[in-house]
Order: C-alpha cells, then structure tokens, then sequence
C-alpha cells in the first residue's frame, strides 16, 4: 500500500479509536496447522480467536480480536501477517 493511503487510512483508524482500543482483524488461511498457528503467534494468548472452516475443509477463517495501543500497531500485525504463505487479509 503506497505512503499516501496509508497516511489516509492512519487518520481515519485515529478519528474512529480511541487508543489503546479493541481491534479486529479478519484472515483466511488455508488449513494447514502450522499456518493457523503462525496467525495466533502474531497476537499472543491475550486475544481472542473465532475460527471457521470453508465446507471443503481447504480454507479457516480466522476472526481476532486484541487490544492494540495504538494504529501503528495494527498495520506492524498485518505485516507480520502478510508473511504468512497463502494469508488473505481482509
């Protein structure tokens, strides 16, 4: 994402929270244990985990919900995420 909508979607995320503020992120991941895993070490125990599988199995939906201090911190998560083969972010 260029610096222009990151610096957009920073003061929109800023005009919405008050920091520190419960924050969710949505993932899809396909269903391999360690991929699953790999989404829960980003956020800690600390947060909270809804997961649902696709019908055929192949695909979780991963649902998290964690207290983040500040909207930095988010876009620093969806990084980390993003190195996670095969994540969808949404």
């Amino acid at each position: 994402m260029d610096e222009s909508r990151l610096s957009a979607l920073r003061a929109e995320l800023n005009k919405i929270h008050k920091w520190p503020s419960k924050y969710m992120f949505k993932f899809i991941v396909p269903s391999f244990e360690d991929r699953v895993t790999a989404v829960k070490l980003i956020f800690g125990e600390s947060a909270h985990f809804e997961m649902k599988w696709s019908a055929n199995g192949k695909y979780t939906a991963i649902t998290v919900h964690a207290m983040m201090m500040n909207v930095d911190e988010i876009f620093e998560k969806y990084e980390e995420a993003a190195k996670i083969e095969g994540i969808i972010s949404l």
